[in-house]
C-alpha cells in the first residue's frame, strides 16, 4: 500500500516542518495514550519485509520509554489508566500493550521494562500458545519469500505473480493482501494454507518458533510489571463471525488465560481492531464478558469522554517502518489521529 506509506510520510513531512503539532499544547494529547507493540527484536533487513510495520528495534522501544518520561507521561498499568480515566485524577498517563505473545517479550522487552519500571500488559490468544492458532500474515510473508511464482485459484479466477526478486514479492504481497483481506477470514486462511503448502512451511512449526507456550507465558505472567490480557482464543477476526461464534472466541479466551495462569484477565485486545473487524456489536460482547477495558487499533488519544467507552479505547501504534524520536513525538501531539478523526475525539460507531 505505497500510497498510505506516501501519504503518511507526507503528514509526518508537514508537522516535523512546520511543528504545527506543538502549537495547541495539550489540546490533541488528551488524557493519555496506550501504546500497541508487535514485536521488538533486532532489525533483520533485507528488501523484502513486509510486516516491519509490526515491529521496532529494542533500541527504539528503549529510547520509546525513556521519552514517554522525558516529556511528562507517568508509564501505569490499565488498570490504572481506566482508572485515572474514570476519576479525572492524574496527570498525563501511557499504558503499554503489546499484542500476539511473540518470544521476544521474554529476551527484549521484560528487561527494558525492568530498567523503566514501566508496566506493560500483554495479549494472548490460547491458541497460539496451543499452537492450533496461525499467523496467517508471517505464513504469508514466507511463503512469497521462498516462491518465485505464487499461483492460487481465488473465486474462481487463476492467479499467478512472479515472485523471483524482492520488488516483485513485495508487490505480490500488497496485491494479496488487499485481495484476501476483503474476502473474509476463512478464504483467508485457505489461501495462505495452500501457498504455505507449496512452499513446504509448517503453519505449527512456524508459531512455535515466534510465540510464548504455556510455560514461558506462566513464567512472563508472574512478573510484578506484567498483566495479562485476553486477544480472543484464535486470533479471529470477530466482525465475521456469527454471534455465538464471537461470544465464544472472547469468553472462551478469558476462561483458558485464568485457568492456565491462575490470575485475573480483565483486558481485551480485539484481533485486527480496525472498524471492519470490531464494532459496536463486538464492544457489547467485551462488555457482557465482564472485561474491564477493551482495545481497538482505531487511531486516537485518550480523552476523558472515553470513560463512557472503556470497551473500545483507541490505541497508537509504534510503527517500525518510522523509527526516530521526531515522528513518535508527531504521534504523542495527537495531532494526527484528531485529522484523521475528522475533529472527533472518540470513534466508536
Amino acid at each position: 500500500m505505497d500510497w498510505k506509506k506516501n501519504a503518511i510520510a507526507a503528514g509526518f513531512g508537514l508537522f516535523r516542518t512546520t511543528q504545527l503539532h506543538r502549537l495547541a499544547g495539550d489540546f490533541f494529547r488528551g488524557r493519555g495514550v496506550i501504546l500497541t507493540f508487535h514485536r521488538v527484536r533486532p532489525p533483520r533487513g533485507g528488501g523484502f519485509a513486509p510486516n516491519a510495520l509490526l515491529e521496532i528495534t529494542p533500541d527504539f522501544f528503549d529510547a520509546i520509554l525513556t521519552r514517554m518520561r522525558e516529556t511528562g507521561y507517568a508509564i501505569v498499568s490499565l488498570d490504572e489508566a481506566a482508572s485515572r480515566l474514570v476519576s479525572g485524577e492524574g496527570g498525563p498517563f501511557a499504558a503499554l500493550t503489546f499484542d500476539d505473545g511473540y518470544r521476544d517479550m521474554m529476551e527484549h522487552v521484560l528487561p527494558a521494562l525492568e530498567r523503566h519500571d514501566a508496566p506493560a500488559t500483554f495479549y494472548i490468544a490460547p491458541g497460539l500458545a496451543d499452537r492450533t492458532a496461525r499467523l496467517w500474515w508471517i505464513e504469508l510473508e514466507e511463503a512469497i519469500r521462498r516462491l518465485d511464482v505464487v499461483e492460487l485459484t481465488l473465486d474462481g479466477e487463476e492467479l499467478g505473480l512472479l515472485t523471483t526478486d524482492d520488488s516483485e514479492k513485495n508487490e505480490a504481497f500488497e496485491r494479496l493482501i488487499r485481495n484476501l483481506r476483503g474476502g473474509g477470514e476463512k478464504r483467508l486462511l485457505a489461501a495462505v494454507a495452500e501457498l504455505s503448502a507449496q512452499a513446504g512451511i509448517d503453519p505449527r512449526a512456524l508459531v512455535e518458533a515466534e510465540c510464548m507456550d504455556w510455560e514461558e507465558l506462566r513464567e512472563i505472567a508472574a512478573h510484578d510489571l506484567v498483566a495479562i490480557g485476553a486477544h480472543s482464543m484464535t486470533h479471529a477476526r470477530l466482525a465475521d463471525l456469527e454471534v455465538g461464534e464471537a461470544r465464544a472466541e472472547i469468553i472462551e479466551s478469558r476462561n483458558r488465560l485464568h485457568r492456565e495462569l491462575d490470575l485475573p484477565c480483565r483486558h481485551f485486545a480485539f484481533p485486527y481492531g480496525d472498524p471492519a473487524s470490531a464494532g459496536p456489536r463486538e464492544f457489547a460482547l467485551a462488555a457482557e464478558a465482564g472485561f474491564a477495558t477493551a482495545v481497538t487499533t482505531r487511531p486516537g488519544m485518550i480523552f476523558r469522554q472515553h470513560a463512557n467507552h472503556l470497551l473500545a479505547l483507541p490505541r497508537v501504534s509504534a510503527n517500525g517502518l518510522w523509527q526516530d524520536l521526531a515522528s513518535f513525538d508527531v504521534l504523542l501531539s495527537g495531532a494526527p489521529f484528531f485529522l484523521w478523526n475528522g475533529g472527533r475525539k472518540v470513534n466508536v460507531g
